[in-house]
């Protein structure tokens, strides 16, 4: 379709002997979401198809296209189309709204909630949510607070409602005002929900008011949330005792998951905590599954430390677990073979790395190819660069 000069796509596409269908359609129209012309040109053609009707989800797809390379008249077009048919939903204004909201074209945003009864289709609080999250994450949270203020009579917001005007004024950042948005929340009876309370401790943690945020988790033990692994990893991030936070969710029957290890893992290791690294490490292959970032961590860790043979444990039981490592994890113990002195063994490595199709870092090779000529192999150095030529010269296919 990309190779189509505009006047003979519809003549290609008519050759093809494609038969469209909702799904082909929409996924067409999604795949070439950001050449919105493109997309369009193909949707009008498929609209003149044998039996065949847009559906909601494929408009929808059309009007973000439209929006985002604003051809706004033509997403009004698409919306009056969609209102002859009566298609039209709230999503349908909450995709033009986020749309505007993005471009800065905020009075627009606004308008287009204004006018959704004209289309028939009464806004409701989802639709109020829309505007407000719409214009928040565009940094215009001033005026979704002033449009809440302003409306929030004619609909009953939520807790939803609340964490969007909290995590706006977070980004903004004004601490303050989203702690009395906060506060104003549980004052009116609207129970904050686990969403909430993960943007506050995030907030407050970021504004490096972790006290603040560990009392917002004790909040949570009276009410029926419990704190996720995202929120421990906020709190993990700028708490002292990593080691501390990771045995209360364990406690409170959170399973931690790899992000969070990872978190607590770097924190561990960057204040030289060694054996407590090691011991989240253990736990943690007993509660999910490490990644590769924890894999490199943990060998970079005993390689520094100079425990080689733990290093290499650590590898032993990767492969056992039939993790393919990373480019990062294979450096990792390579460099660590290196200044070991493990010539054969960072070797076999390397030659492991290149033939999975990943181009060793120059350090990383530096450091081998030094330790080779220290040993005079420089047969082994030859080999290991003619692989690495041959791999740049033929890459692997997809």
């Amino acid at each position: 379709m990309m190779s189509c000069p505009k006047l003979g796509l519809d003549t290609d596409l008519d050759q093809s002997g494609i038969r469209v269908s909702p799904e082909i359609v929409e996924d067409v129209v999604k795949r070439f979401e950001n050449a919105g012309m493109l997309a369009y040109r193909f949707f009008e053609w498929a609209e003149k198809q044998h039996n065949y009707e847009h559906s909601t989800k494929a408009y929808h797809f059309m009007i973000e296209s439209l929006a985002k390379i604003r051809q706004y008249q033509m997403t009004w077009d698409l919306v009056n189309k969609m209102k002859t048919k009566g298609m039209l939903n709230i999503e349908t204004f909450c995709i033009i709204m986020r749309k505007y909201a993005r471009a800065q074209k905020v009075e627009e945003a606004v308008y287009t909630f204004n006018i959704m009864n004209k289309f028939d289709v009464p806004p409701n609080l989802a639709a109020f949510n829309g505007l407000l999250s719409a214009l928040s994450k565009s940094k215009n949270v001033g005026k979704a607070q002033e449009i809440f203020d302003s409306k929030k009579n004619e609909f009953n917001p939520d807790s939803k409602t609340c964490s969007i005007l909290i995590e706006g004024w977070g980004r903004a950042p004004n601490l303050p005002k989203a702690r009395e948005i906060y506060r104003e929340m549980i004052d009116v009876g609207c129970n904050p929900d686990i969403v909430t309370y993960g943007i506050m401790v995030d907030i407050l943690c970021k504004a490096g008011r972790v006290d603040e945020a560990v009392e917002i988790v004790k909040e949570m033990d009276f009410s029926d949330c419990k704190p996720t692994s995202f929120i421990y990893s906020v709190l993990v991030n700028k708490f002292q005792n990593a080691y501390r936070v990771f045995n209360d969710m364990q406690l409170k029957g959170v399973d931690p998951n790899a992000r969070t290890c990872n978190i607590i893992l770097s924190g561990l290791i960057g204040r030289g905590e060694s054996d407590d690294a090691f011991k989240v490490f253990r736990s943690m292959l007993k509660i999910c599954d490490p990644d590769a970032d924890t894999y490199t961590m943990m060998i970079n860790m005993f390689c520094e430390r100079n425990e080689m043979n733990m290093a290499r444990k650590v590898w032993k039981y990767m492969k056992r677990k039939q993790f393919v490592p990373s480019m990062h994890t294979f450096s990792a113990l390579i460099n660590g073979m290196c200044d070991d002195g493990d010539a054969p063994g960072a070797c076999v490595l390397m030659e492991e790395m290149i033939e999975k199709g990943m181009r060793p870092g120059r350090r990383t090779f530096e450091k081998l190819r030094k330790l080779l000529l220290k040993e005079e192999r420089e047969d082994v150095l030859e080999f290991l660069q003619e692989k690495i030529n041959f791999m740049v010269r033929e890459p692997l296919s997809d």
